[in-house]
């Protein structure tokens, strides 16, 4: 595996809409893009037409949410200036529905960042329409950052990638080996297994251990394969764990500064993330990178 080379001009970027969670959003983008030797491009879309009044638009030389996105690009931008003074800055306001306007700007990305906000009560847990949906179309990695996701203060020094059987695990290794490489972190892959249920007769115990270590051998093996060509320097750690992928995952999220899984294209309907991806998104305890696999 080669370290992809350096892409100075391809942008960082990052959806804001003047929300804590977009902010805090900024904050990773910032800092990813500083790593990186990367522009930030912050974009800021919305449908102004559908609520500006013509009377009212004429007055203030244009739709009074235009001045509301001007402001909030702006704050953005010396948000994002003070975090990380050397960065090359662009702004962009779009009259445009955010998700489509997003993953378009995925095309030309190195990285698409977003925050995404609970919606009270029970409803906490849930992401963000904008980041769910964004998330099942991006044509480039995109970092989730939720509520909560305070790692910078406090590093842990790790990315753990999900190793899984898709197409789509290879990229995400190339991608999290990237990211370990530039933090100077170590990398951390994970492989869940789980023994079926058919494999589990009432048969004497030393005939179950021998299933369960077939399974766990198995599980080596593809880490093994997995991380085979990781570039030099990197250093790595490989685990196996007994569960469901989505839960062995999250556990790992909370010792983590970034949880890297792929998403598989093929065989899906278009947008369609599959359970693993939906379910880390959800519930993880450090930003999310979710990696495109081949279409």
């Amino acid at each position: 595996m080669k370290a992809p080379p350096p892409e100075p001009d391809v942008p960082v970027v990052v959806g804001v809409d003047g929300s804590e969670a977009a902010l805090r959003a900024v904050d990773w983008a910032a800092d990813e893009a500083a790593l990186r030797g990367a522009p930030l491009r912050l974009v800021y879309a919305a449908r102004w037409g559908r609520y500006e009044g013509a009377a009212l638009a004429r007055d203030l030389e244009g739709p009074p949410e235009r001045v509301d996105a001007v402001d909030i690009v702006d704050s953005a931008a010396r948000r994002a200036r003070r975090r990380r003074t050397e960065l090359r800055l662009a702004v962009v306001t779009v009259p445009e529905e955010p998700e489509y306007a997003l993953v378009r700007e995925s095309r030309t990305a190195a990285l698409l960042v977003t925050g995404t906000r609970g919606r009270g009560g029970i409803a906490e847990a849930l992401l963000g329409s904008v980041s769910l949906t964004v998330a099942g179309h991006t044509h480039c990695p995109m970092t989730v950052v939720r509520p909560g996701h305070d790692h910078r203060i406090r590093p842990h020094g790790r990315v753990v990638v999900g190793v899984g059987d898709g197409p789509a695990t290879a990229a995400a290794v190339r991608f999290a080996a990237e990211e370990a490489r530039r933090r100077g972190a170590v990398l951390e892959a994970v492989r869940a297994w789980r023994q079926p249920a058919r494999e589990t007769p009432d048969t004497p115990l030393a005939g179950g251990e021998h299933l369960r270590g077939a399974h766990e051998l198995r599980a080596a093996e593809v880490l093994d394969k997995a991380l085979g060509e990781v570039p030099a320097g990197v250093v790595t750690h490989r685990r196996t764990a007994e569960g469901h992928i989505r839960t062995v995952l999250a556990d790992a999220s909370y010792a983590a500064d970034l949880l890297v899984v792929g998403a598989e294209r093929r065989h899906r309907p278009a947008g369609h993330l599959g359970r693993v991806v939906h379910g880390v998104l959800h519930r993880s305890a450090c930003p999310v990178a979710v990696v495109p696999g081949p279409e």
